[in-house]
Protein backbone atom coordinates (compact mmCIF):
# COMPACT_ATOMS: atom_id res chain seq x y z
CA UNK A 1 0.00 0.00 0.00
CA UNK A 2 2.99 2.30 0.60
CA UNK A 3 3.94 2.08 -3.07
CA UNK A 4 0.44 2.97 -4.22
CA UNK A 5 0.32 5.96 -1.84
CA UNK A 6 3.69 7.05 -3.18
CA UNK A 7 2.38 6.71 -6.75
CA UNK A 8 -0.66 8.86 -5.90
CA UNK A 9 1.61 11.57 -4.46
CA UNK A 10 3.92 11.45 -7.47
CA UNK A 11 1.10 11.60 -10.04
CA UNK A 12 -0.58 14.40 -8.09
CA UNK A 13 2.61 16.41 -8.41
CA UNK A 14 2.92 15.59 -12.12
CA UNK A 15 -0.65 16.66 -12.86
CA UNK A 16 -0.37 20.17 -11.46
CA UNK A 17 -1.42 22.85 -13.96
CA UNK A 18 1.18 24.02 -16.43
CA UNK A 19 1.81 27.66 -15.75
CA UNK A 20 1.53 29.87 -18.87
CA UNK A 21 4.39 32.09 -17.68
CA UNK A 22 6.85 29.20 -17.94
CA UNK A 23 9.17 29.95 -20.83
CA UNK A 24 8.91 26.73 -22.78
CA UNK A 25 8.46 26.38 -26.51
CA UNK A 26 5.16 25.57 -28.20
CA UNK A 27 6.15 21.95 -28.92
CA UNK A 28 7.42 21.49 -25.37
CA UNK A 29 4.15 22.90 -24.02
CA UNK A 30 2.18 20.46 -26.20
CA UNK A 31 4.32 17.58 -24.90
CA UNK A 32 3.76 18.79 -21.32
CA UNK A 33 -0.01 18.91 -21.87
CA UNK A 34 0.01 15.41 -23.39
CA UNK A 35 2.13 14.08 -20.51
CA UNK A 36 -0.24 15.72 -18.06
CA UNK A 37 -3.16 13.82 -19.60
CA UNK A 38 -1.29 10.53 -19.34
CA UNK A 39 -0.37 11.28 -15.73
CA UNK A 40 -3.97 12.20 -14.90
CA UNK A 41 -5.10 8.77 -16.13
CA UNK A 42 -2.35 7.12 -14.09
CA UNK A 43 -3.42 9.16 -11.04
CA UNK A 44 -7.05 7.99 -11.41
CA UNK A 45 -5.87 4.37 -11.66
CA UNK A 46 -3.60 4.73 -8.60
CA UNK A 47 -6.41 6.31 -6.56
CA UNK A 48 -8.78 3.50 -7.58
CA UNK A 49 -6.18 0.90 -6.59
CA UNK A 50 -5.60 2.62 -3.25
CA UNK A 51 -9.34 2.65 -2.57
CA UNK A 52 -9.62 -1.07 -3.36
CA UNK A 53 -6.66 -1.86 -1.09
CA UNK A 54 -8.11 0.19 1.76
CA UNK A 55 -11.48 -1.58 1.41
CA UNK A 56 -9.70 -4.95 1.39
CA UNK A 57 -7.77 -4.03 4.52
CA UNK A 58 -11.02 -3.15 6.31
CA UNK A 59 -12.59 -6.44 5.18
CA UNK A 60 -9.61 -8.57 6.16
CA UNK A 61 -11.24 -9.82 9.37
CA UNK A 62 -14.69 -10.33 7.86
CA UNK A 63 -15.96 -13.74 6.81
CA UNK A 64 -16.52 -12.56 3.24
CA UNK A 65 -12.88 -11.58 2.57
CA UNK A 66 -11.34 -14.02 0.14
CA UNK A 67 -14.68 -15.15 -1.24
CA UNK A 68 -15.59 -14.59 -4.87
CA UNK A 69 -18.37 -12.03 -5.30
CA UNK A 70 -19.65 -13.88 -8.35
CA UNK A 71 -19.75 -17.55 -7.32
CA UNK A 72 -19.13 -17.38 -3.56
CA UNK A 73 -16.18 -19.78 -3.81
CA UNK A 74 -12.78 -19.15 -2.29
CA UNK A 75 -10.33 -16.93 -4.11
CA UNK A 76 -6.99 -18.71 -4.37
CA UNK A 77 -4.55 -17.75 -1.60
CA UNK A 78 -1.71 -17.27 -4.09
CA UNK A 79 -3.83 -14.74 -5.98
CA UNK A 80 -4.71 -12.87 -2.78
CA UNK A 81 -1.02 -12.67 -1.87
CA UNK A 82 -0.30 -10.91 -5.16
CA UNK A 83 -3.59 -9.02 -5.51
CA UNK A 84 -5.15 -8.57 -2.05
CA UNK A 85 -7.93 -6.46 -3.56
CA UNK A 86 -9.22 -9.37 -5.69
CA UNK A 87 -12.98 -9.88 -5.53
CA UNK A 88 -13.38 -12.70 -8.06
CA UNK A 89 -11.78 -16.12 -8.41
CA UNK A 90 -9.77 -17.11 -11.46
CA UNK A 91 -12.58 -19.33 -12.77
CA UNK A 92 -15.12 -16.50 -12.76
CA UNK A 93 -12.65 -14.09 -14.35
CA UNK A 94 -11.93 -16.58 -17.13
CA UNK A 95 -15.62 -17.27 -17.74
CA UNK A 96 -16.36 -13.53 -17.99
CA UNK A 97 -13.85 -13.18 -20.85
CA UNK A 98 -15.70 -15.56 -23.13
Amino acid sequence: MKRVKSDVAEYTELTKPISPENAIGRISRMDAINNKSVNEAALRNAKDKLGRLERSLKMLDSESYGLCRQCGGEIEFEKLKVMPDSVRCVTCIKSARY
